[in-house]
């Protein structure tokens, strides 16, 4: 099983009991209306990975934003571009894992997510674990043991696009950010791929997105008991960085189409690792429903792209509006630290736009 750090957020929400939430919704955003870019970033040389999705910043030093001056400035137009871009990358990183988890949860705190929400502690990790549970490590080591999204595919397809997930979209409030080092890799192989959910809702007809608007879906990891008997660990049933997110039950109903409150911009939200059942449709409609979305971001390589990792390269993405997934062709030694911050409530803002009418409106394509 992977190794983990535990850090202290200065904003953990109260510690809420569980009777009180029964009668309770998770929070959604504080933000009123989408958060506009500052321009605070604009003194780094930065490239756009993609058209569709990514960016790139060449010289800037992650762990400098913390102490900065104006470093909720800096931060804030952080989560901004990321969450405009789907997913920016730092090369040669000097940040540590505290650091990390630091700003990993400034990136959330400064644009809007609910007081209540912290980072994430997944359901496999151990609580006898000696270095806690808010810092995972990614290794290959896990991956040999098994436990995560691939070991439970395994034996079921050799397809690797089982793999494309979006990070627990089974937690009642799932993740807003999430970030992650590679300090150790292989020679070659390893790398990781995103896709965008923007551009993947701007693919549908509008009478397909009108109707999918309407629609919820059940996301499920109730695999990870099977895992967890497995590996003879128990299931964390504890508070997983919001106190919504407890009980053995890895079960939650999402709206298909979602906004992201930092853009207000509409993408698909669905994903095939966790996505299982369209709501309200018979099953027959729910499996082709399903093929149909997983086919449309899957196959579509314009709306994705494919990250080398260099030692000590750092990604950070928005959970809300892409999807991921690692590449498993390499025997050598990969690992790293990840952090992965709970959000918000998933909803559909009635009034938000896609990315490219929104965009338009800015005189801009992508």
């Amino acid at each position: 099983m992977s190794t983990s750090r535990t850090f202290t957020s200065t904003t953990a929400g109260p510690n809420f009991a569980s009777l009180s939430l029964r009668s309770e919704s998770p929070p959604r955003s504080r933000n009123k209306a989408p958060l506009r870019y500052g321009g605070s970033l604009d003194k780094y040389e930065s490239f756009e990975v993609t058209p569709a999705i990514g960016r790139e910043f060449k010289d800037l030093q992650l762990s400098s934003l913390l102490d900065a001056p104006d470093s909720e400035d800096l931060i804030r137009d952080l989560a901004v571009t990321v969450s405009r871009r789907g997913v920016c990358f730092f090369r040669e990183q000097d940040l540590t894992a505290q650091q990390m988890a630091v700003l990993t949860a400034r990136l959330g705190q400064l644009s809007g997510k609910p007081t209540t929400s912290n980072l994430h502690v997944h359901p496999l990790t151990e609580e006898s674990s000696e270095l806690g549970d808010q810092i995972a490590e990614i290794s290959s080591e896990k991956q040999a043991k098994g436990g995560g999204l691939r070991h439970v595919h395994d034996d079921r397809s050799l397809f690797s696009t089982n793999a494309w997930h979006s990070d627990i979209t089974f937690e009642a409030v799932p993740s807003d950010y999430a970030m992650l080092k590679i300090h150790t890799l292989p020679a070659t192989g390893g790398d990781t791929l995103w896709n965008s959910m923007y551009e993947a809702y701007d693919r549908l007809s509008p009478a397909m997105a009108a109707w999918l608007e309407t629609l919820t879906a059940t996301h499920d990891a109730n695999f990870f008991a099977d895992e967890a008997r497995r590996l003879g660990i128990k299931i964390r049933t504890g508070e997983r960085g919001s106190p919504f997110n407890q009980g053995d039950n890895l079960q939650a109903v999402h709206p298909v189409i979602r906004t992201n409150p930092v853009t207000g911009w509409k993408g698909l939200f669905v994903n095939k690792a966790f996505t299982k059942r369209i709501n309200n449709v018979t099953k027959d409609e729910s499996d082709y429903l399903l093929s149909y979305l997983h086919a449309l971001c899957h196959n579509n390589f314009d709306m994705q792209l494919r990250f080398k990792w260099t030692r000590n390269a750092v990604a950070i993405w928005d959970n809300r509006s892409t999807q991921h997934s690692a590449t498993y062709d390499y025997a050598e030694a990969r690992a790293g630290d990840r952090a992965c911050s709970v959000g918000e409530k998933p909803v559909l803002d009635p009034v938000s736009k896609s990315r490219r009418a929104a965009l338009a409106e800015e005189g801009k394509t992508w």
